[in-house]
């Protein structure tokens, strides 16, 4: 039995507040059940050396877990001098997720920065911060078109991302930690609004998963990310609506 009685193909209480950072171009703090994630967005007029005089913008990402996000404190990346492997790999990901829905020859030779901290950590940083992360682009992209008077927005899509896995011999959707723990097989999708994969992790961790196991892992994902996208939506309709 899962916590809280959730069915195998169930996602956990999601939910993405705007508006919570006053400073930012773009802000949502995203909720996966325990899991929690401040996502910020911050539009700077310049790109990366590889952009300049190009005409072209950049979305890029940073990801950090906050020292007591964790039952016991972690320590600051920054006070180690260096960034871990996994911490560089996962704002990697969440780049690449958001650059996907991105025409970013639209933005002009602006970057926008997502900021994803992770405030508390119970499986599916990740996953949680692609899909408070868009909520945070859109906004930044909002005052973007809107300043720069462009002709639309650069972003054509919707994103999200949720976990898959296989925990004593059970598909499930969206783990949290103590499944993710004691899971034979774990697996990330991400995945737009159109149903364009952007991105599939998957790992066996016990024993070799077969390809029904994966395709029904995909299928779980899928119906997951219909239910992201379909809040995603939401909360951009009250954007709208509030800005009109």
């Amino acid at each position: 039995m899962r916590a809280l009685s959730r069915k195998n193909d169930s996602l956990r209480k999601v939910e993405l507040l705007t508006g919570v950072n006053k400073f930012a171009d773009g802000s949502c703090l995203v909720s996966f059940g325990d899991t929690k994630v401040l996502c910020t967005a911050t539009i700077e007029n310049k790109v990366p050396l590889f952009l300049k005089h190009s005409g072209t913008g950049w979305v890029t990402a940073e990801y950090s877990m906050l020292p007591a996000s964790c039952q016991t404190r972690i320590e600051r990346e920054v006070m180690k001098g260096r960034q871990s492997g996994r911490s560089s790999e996962i704002q990697r990901l969440i780049g690449r997720s958001l650059r996907s829905v991105v025409d970013l020859e639209k933005m002009g030779e602006h970057q926008i920065i997502i900021d994803c901290d992770v405030l508390q950590a119970d499986g599916g940083t990740r996953t949680a911060s692609i899909t408070g992360g868009y909520i945070a682009l859109y906004q930044a992209m909002q005052k973007l078109t809107s300043k720069y008077r462009l002709k639309e927005s650069p972003i054509n899509d919707f994103v999200a991302a949720v976990s898959c896995g296989i925990v004593n011999g059970q598909p499930l959707l969206d783990l949290d930690f103590e499944e993710d723990s004691n899971a034979e097989t774990d697996s990330n999708f991400v995945i737009t609004g159109s149903g364009g994969i952007v991105e599939i992790q998957g790992t066996a961790e016990k024993v070799p998963f077969t390809e029904a196991e994966f395709l029904k892992l995909l299928s779980m994902a899928r119906a997951g990310i219909v239910e992201l996208i379909q809040l995603q939506k939401k909360v951009i309709a009250l954007l709208n609506e509030n800005k009109d």
